[in-house]
């Protein structure tokens, strides 16, 4: 799989030459996104944008991962001066580097960045930088050139594009198509965008307690790494670096404090461990990979970090009772963690001893009650060893106190189903589906419950099918304005 472009260019490119990237300086017309971009557009925009992205890319679904990106760019967002904006991130199993913001603030981060960042604040330093692409609006501001085309335009103009990086001559095909003889612009961050993003971004490290140094760090070793390669990186072809630029953000760097004290999870060494694993083409790569590391360091200061990757690299080639035993000392060290018990959950599962996958779930469920991990890996776990019932109770526990994700809904649709009850999984289903942005077809999943004889939905649950009909027909009449757009 290619990688896919930055969003920006997904979104706003009409181009004959996909592979080509070039530059238009736009004028500073002030902050008339406001009205020309309305949140509500482009909050549908950004919706439509990553509803391509789950169909043509692999977004990786593993609620560990999902949370730990998620945390850090919350925590980003918080310390921001734009923190009403809604965003949205995720990880792309890609192992290329890149990343890309797109309207919305949908924020999507390529595998490859995690992998090869030596730090979290290296990591935060990327997401940072489309962070503030977002919240300086510079691709509303970019949008405004084509604010005549309505959300399904621009969502084709992006499968199109989508198409072309998988299949360059039938994407052209789609793009000549869709613009029906209008003529062609390409529209990409400017150098005053980059270097914008660069400095907000910045500030938005420091504030979070993240290293600013991270960013221009992470930028000067794409550089350097792109010497040696015969292709750019992604990431330097969507946001093009400048010796200037890498200058000038390493001495605005060098304006925070030296020696202050910056806060870094030991979740990061653990996450890239676990990707490391995921990613490899071949399970026998990603052993051969941490036997090497524990083997050839000395004093290796993510010792434990290597040891887990270690133990899930022996889980994925089958050999449990070495992996077992790996996880038990890791456990012995340090008996709350949280990625130990769901590694070891996860192996026992596999191995086929589902009672005692279910013991780590529970001493999981146990410390960390409201993790998203737990209960979504807990969940899944008690849907495969055909215990509907108890998935069922654990997700709707969970889902009192938190904000449901396409993620949730999936499985609770498969709880309410497997448990016998048509009428709740037809509920759950169409959130799932107003979560994938499908609303028609969420209304649709309503009304036929409605129908269907033998669904026999009660008052109440009557009542929540007709209350959530109406929102789901009122977001689908504003969709109709915006189609006349």
């Amino acid at each position: 799989m290619k990688v896919i472009p930055s969003a920006f260019l997904a979104l706003l490119l009409f181009t004959s030459q996909l592979s080509a990237v070039s530059t238009l300086d736009l004028p500073d017309m002030g902050d008339s996104t406001g009205t020309l971009l309305s949140p509500e557009f482009e909050r549908r925009l950004g919706q439509a944008f990553l509803n391509n992205v789950r169909r043509h890319t692999p977004i990786l679904d593993d609620p560990e991962i999902e949370t730990y990106i998620q945390s850090i760019g919350y925590r980003l967002v918080a310390n921001s001066d734009n923190n009403m904006q809604q965003f949205t991130f995720f990880v792309i199993n890609d192992a290329l580097i890149n990343a890309f913001a797109a309207p919305g603030g949908i924020v999507g981060v390529n595998a490859g960045v995690i992998l090869n960042s030596a730090t979290e604040s290296e990591l935060a330093g990327v997401i940072a930088h489309e962070v503030a692409h977002v919240t300086q609006k510079h691709m509303a501001r970019g949008a405004e050139a084509q604010s005549k085309m309505s959300v399904p335009m621009m969502a084709a103009m992006l499968g199109a594009i989508l198409i072309a990086t998988q299949n360059p001559q039938a994407g052209q095909a789609a793009i000549v198509a869709i613009q029906g003889g209008a003529a062609q612009a390409q529209i990409n961050f400017t150098r005053a965008n980059e270097q914008e993003a660069d400095r907000i971004g910045m500030q938005l490290l420091e504030r979070s307690g993240f290293n600013p140094r991270g960013m221009p760090g992470f930028f000067e070793k794409l550089q350097k790494q792109s010497r040696y390669l015969a292709k750019a990186p992604e990431f330097l072809r969507t946001h093009p670096l400048t010796t200037s630029r890498i200058a000038d953000a390493k001495a605005r760097a060098e304006v925070f404090p030296i020696n202050k004290k910056y806060t870094e999870s030991a979740s990061f060494d653990f996450i890239k461990a676990k990707l490391i694993v995921l990613s490899s083409k071949k399970p026998e790569d990603a052993l051969k990979y941490f036997e090497y590391r524990i083997k050839n360091e000395e004093f290796p200061s993510n010792v434990a970090a290597l040891s887990y990757g270690y133990a899930l690299a022996m889980a994925e080639v089958g050999d449990y009772d070495r992996a077992r035993r790996q996880l038990r000392a890791l456990l012995e060290q340090d008996s709350e963690n949280s990625s130990y018990l769901l590694a070891a959950a996860d192996l026992e599962m596999k191995a086929g001893d589902y009672e005692e996958a279910f013991r780590f779930y529970e001493t999981a469920r146990n410390l960390y009650p409201d993790y998203r991990p737990v209960v979504l890996s807990y969940s899944e776990a008690l849907l495969k060893a055909n215990r509907p019932a108890k998935a069922r109770e654990v997700l709707k526990h969970y889902g009192k106190y938190h904000e449901p994700d396409l993620t949730f809904y999936n499985y609770l649709t498969r709880a309410e189903e497997e448990s016998g009850d048509p009428v709740e999984a037809g509920i759950a289903n169409a959130e799932y589906y107003y979560l994938s942005g499908e609303t028609r077809v969420a209304i649709e999943r309503l009304r036929y419950i409605l129908q269907q004889r033998g669904t026999n939905p009660d008052y109440y649950q009557e009542e929540r099918i007709q209350a959530r009909m109406a929102y789901y027909q009122e977001d689908l009449e504003l969709e109709r304005v915006m189609l006349k757009k």
